[in-house]
C-alpha cells in the first residue's frame, strides 16, 4: 500500500508547499495554508513505457462549424454573455452573499422555452427553491403549457452522483450548479470548498459539459476582497466569468462580464431588485440620473462606456475645510489613487489650494467606474464644490487628465454624445482635437461641443459661464491661500 503523502495547499491561491507556514509566499495571505492528504499513487511519477494515442491536427483555414447560441429571453443577460448561451460552454457567476445570484439563475432557468434545464442546488432543499419560485412568480405563466415547463430541480452535493445523472445521451441542455463550493468528490480527503475539491469538481463538470454538449452555469462564492473563492485557475478553466455587483442599500444590480471567449468583455447588464425578483433595466442612464437635482454645487454628469453600452452617471464631490493635520480623502465607486492625482494636478498646475481641505467623492447609484475618461468630470465636480457654484445642469464632461494638466482624447466620443443628447443634455466638455480624429469633424445634433486642451481652460470657461463674483472670489482666494502656503514653506526653509 502506498504511503500517504501530506500536501499543504493555500486556500486563497492554490499554491502547494512541502510544510506548513503561517503566511503564503505566493499570495501573501495569512493562515490560509491547510494540510490536504494525498495518496502516494496519485502523485505523478513521470511518463510510463506506454505510448500515447496521439492527437489529430487540422488545417488552420479549415471549415469551422457555426457556434450554436441559445437566447435565454432575458435581454440584459444575453447582452452580457454576447447574445446567449453557447452550447458546450462553462459560465461562472460570482457575487457577494445575498446579492441575488440564485435568484438570477432561477429566473434564467425558467425563462428558457422548449429547453430542458437541470437546476442542482447544494445549498438549499428542493422545497426552499420551490418556495422562492412561487414568491418570484416564475414558471407559472398562464400562457405556458404544462409541457413547456422543463426546469427540473435536484438537491445534491456529491459530484459522483451528479456526474452519473448527467453523463447520459438524454442529458439536459442547460445545467445550473448552485454552488460549486458545496460539491465534493469522495476520493479526495478534504472538505468541500477547499482548493482541491473546487478544482477537481470544476474540471470534471467542464469536461462532461464539453463532451455531452450541454451549457454549464456555475455559481461561485467570493472572498471578502470580492474575488471568486477557490483557486485562480478556476477562472481560467471556464469560458465566461460574470460578476454580479451591487450595494445592499440600492435597488439595482450590475452583471459585469470580466472574461468571455464568445463575446465582448467588460459588458454590463443592469437589473432592478424588487419583491418579484430581478427586473431588466433597458435604459440604465435614466435610472442613474432619476434622482438628480439641479442647481447643486459639486455635481457633474459623466458620459461613460461600459463594454459597448454608453452610461451616464452622476459624480458627486464635496470639498470642505479640515481641522485635521492630515485631511480626509474618501472615495466611493472610483479609484482613490486617481483622485489623489487629480487633486495634485489641480493644486500644482491650476493653483487651487486643496491641501488643507477634506475631499469626498461618490459615484451616485453605487456604480463603480474604472475608465480614465471620468477624470474631467471628477475635476469639474471638485471645482464646483470648491467654488460652491453649481455647474450647468445641461452639461456633461469626459476626458483623461495628464500630469501636466493636459486633457487627452478618449474612445467612442460620438457614442457618448448621442446618449447624452437622447437624455436632453445640450453641452459637452471634451478634449480638444477630438473632432479631428479620423479626418471627420465630430458633430452630434443638439449638442454644443466645448473643446479644451488644458484643465485651466475649463476653469476659465466656468468663470465666464457662471459670471459670478463669488466664483471668481473663491478661485482667487484659493490661489492666494496656495501661494501663501508656498511662501511660508520657503520662509521656513530660510529660517532653518
Amino acid at each position: 500500500m502506498a504511503k500517504p503523502v501530506r500536501n499543504y495547499v493555500c486556500q486563497s491561491c492554490g499554491s502547494a508547499f512541502p510544510k506548513w507556514a503561517g503566511k503564503c509566499e505566493a499570495c501573501g495571505a495569512w493562515n490560509s495554508i491547510v494540510e490536504e492528504p494525498v495518496s502516494g499513487g496519485d502523485v505523478p511519477k513521470g511518463l510510463s513505457g506506454r505510448r500515447g494515442k496521439g492527437v489529430t491536427f487540422v488545417a488552420l483555414d479549415g471549415d469551422v462549424p457555426q457556434t450554436i447560441r441559445r437566447p435565454t429571453g432575458m435581454a440584459e443577460f444575453d447582452r452580457v454573455t454576447g447574445g446567449g448561451l453557447v452550447r458546450g460552454s462553462a459560465v461562472l457567476i460570482g457575487g457577494d452573499p445575498g446579492i441575488g445570484k440564485s435568484t438570477l439563475m432561477l429566473q434564467v432557468a425558467t425563462m428558457l422555452r422548449d429547453v430542458r434545464v437541470a437546476y442542482i442546488s447544494g445549498e438549499e432543499a428542493i422545497e426552499q427553491v420551490q418556495l422562492r419560485a412561487k414568491r418570484l412568480g416564475v414558471g407559472v405563466d398562464e400562457n405556458r403549457k404544462v409541457s413547456d415547463i422543463t426546469t427540473e430541480l435536484a438537491a445534491a452535493t456529491s459530484l459522483r452522483d451528479i456526474m452519473a445523472s448527467l453523463d447520459r445521451p438524454d442529458c439536459p441542455e442547460i445545467v445550473v450548479i448552485d454552488s460549486i463550493q458545496t460539491l465534493y468528490l469522495d476520493s479526495l480527503d478534504s472538505a468541500p470548498g477547499t482548493v482541491a475539491q473546487v478544482r477537481t469538481c470544476s474540471a470534471e463538470l467542464i469536461r462532461l459539459a464539453k463532451s455531452r454538449g450541454f451549457t454549464l452555469l456555475l455559481v461561485g462564492h467570493v472572498t471578502k476582497e470580492g474575488q471568486i473563492a477557490g483557486p485562480r485557475v478556476l477562472e481560467h478553466m471556464v469560458d465566461t466569468v460574470l460578476y454580479f455587483e451591487g450595494e445592499r442599500g440600492h435597488h439595482f444590480r450590475i452583471l459585469r462580464s470580466v472574461k468571455n471567449r464568445f463575446g465582448p468583455a467588460n459588458e454590463i447588464g443592469v437589473f432592478e431588485m424588487s419583491d418579484r425578483g430581478l427586473a431588466e433595466v433597458p435604459n440604465p442612464s435614466a435610472l442613474f440620473l432619476a434622482e438628480r437635482h439641479g442647481n447643486i454645487s459639486g455635481v457633474s454628469v459623466f458620459a461613460g462606456i461600459e463594454g459597448t453600452r454608453p452610461v451616464l452617471v452622476e459624480v458627486q464631490a464635496l470639498v470642505s475645510p479640515s481641522p485635521l493635520a492630515t485631511p480626509r480623502r474618501a472615495v466611493v465607486g472610483w479609484d482613490s489613487a486617481r483622485m489623489a492625482m487629480i487633486l495634485a494636478v489641480l493644486e500644482t498646475r491650476c493653483g487651487l489650494g486643496l491641501a488643507g481641505s477634506e475631499v469626498y467623492l461618490n459615484i451616485a447609484g453605487g456604480l463603480r467606474i474604472s475608465e480614465p475618461a471620468a477624470d474631467l468630470s471628477v475635476a469639474l465636480a471638485l471645482i464646483s464644490s470648491l467654488s460652491d457654484r453649481p455647474a450647468p445642469s445641461d452639461l456633461i464632461a469626459f476626458g483623461e487628465i495628464g500630469l501636466s494638466g493636459e486633457v487627452r482624447m478618449v474612445a467612442q466620443a460620438e457614442t457618448r454624445l448621442k446618449e447624452a443628447a437622447k437624455l436632453g443634455f445640450k453641452r459637452a466638455i471634451l478634449p480638444k482635437r477630438l473632432s479631428q480624429a479620423g479626418g471627420k469633424p465630430l458633430k452630434v445634433p443638439g449638442i454644443e461641443l466645448i473643446e479644451i486642451g488644458h484643465l485651466q481652460e475649463m476653469i476659465d470657461w466656468l468663470y465666464n459661464e457662471v459670471r459670478s463674483n463669488a466664483l471668481a472670489a473663491t478661485v482667487t482666494a484659493s490661489r492666494q491661500q496656495h501661494q501663501g502656503q508656498q511662501h511660508q514653506g520657503r520662509a521656513g526653509e530660510k529660517t532653518r
